[in-house]
């Protein structure tokens, strides 16, 4: 029975320090980006040696994958399953940017530097569509169903991250101030 007992314990520990390392990576990659984040820093930053890290990782996609993994579970991007319950359009699109938007100020720090260097790391662009291109298909069909081809452009506009803090971050707009622009511009009331 020890050693059943001793096999438990070194198992938490192992998935203790797994977590740790996971953790320490996405702070990191919250402050100087996943490109910018060597797997010194990271080691460091979670008290570990590097070769308990490649233990754990053996190379950067699988370290991207817990991260993102992990950020995701920890806050979930919003679910666009129940905004196709919402008749009219401009309240669809009302609710659904909310929460949207919702999403991007709670993971703004993290976001601005993913995105950064989704445009010259290949790797964290491929994590990053595994991740999110599935939620962002959703909010496509279900907030775009029946926009002709300009409101479809305006809603990619919209459902833009950088729109987001242009809009709320550089311009201080609220949040709700924003998403009314954003559903004006996609879907004008008639006059």
């Amino acid at each position: 029975m020890a050693r059943t007992y001793t096999k438990r314990r070194r198992a938490q520990s192992q998935a203790e320090t797994r977590l740790r390392i996971v953790e320490a990576a996405v702070k990191l990659h919250g402050t100087v980006g996943p490109a910018h984040t060597t797997i010194s820093m990271v080691a460091e930053e979670a008290g570990v040696q590097r070769h308990t890290f490649y233990a754990h990782f053996p190379d950067e996609r699988s370290l991207l994958m817990a991260c993102s993994g992990l950020a995701t579970e920890r806050d979930p991007m919003p679910d666009a399953a129940p905004w196709r319950g919402i008749a009219g359009r401009r309240e669809r699109l009302r609710v659904g940017l909310a929460a949207i938007y919702t999403w991007y100020e709670r993971n703004a720090g993290l976001l601005s530097c993913v995105l950064r260097d989704i445009e010259h790391h290949a790797l964290v662009k491929e994590v990053s569509e595994l991740r999110y291109g599935p939620y962002f298909a959703a909010y496509h069909d279900v907030l775009g169903g029946k926009l002709n081809a300009k409101q479809r452009a305006m809603l990619q506009l919209a459902l833009n991250f950088f729109t987001w803090r242009s809009l709320v971050r550089d311009s201080g707009l609220s949040r709700s101030a924003a998403v009314a622009a954003m559903v004006d511009a996609i879907d004008p009331k008639a006059d």
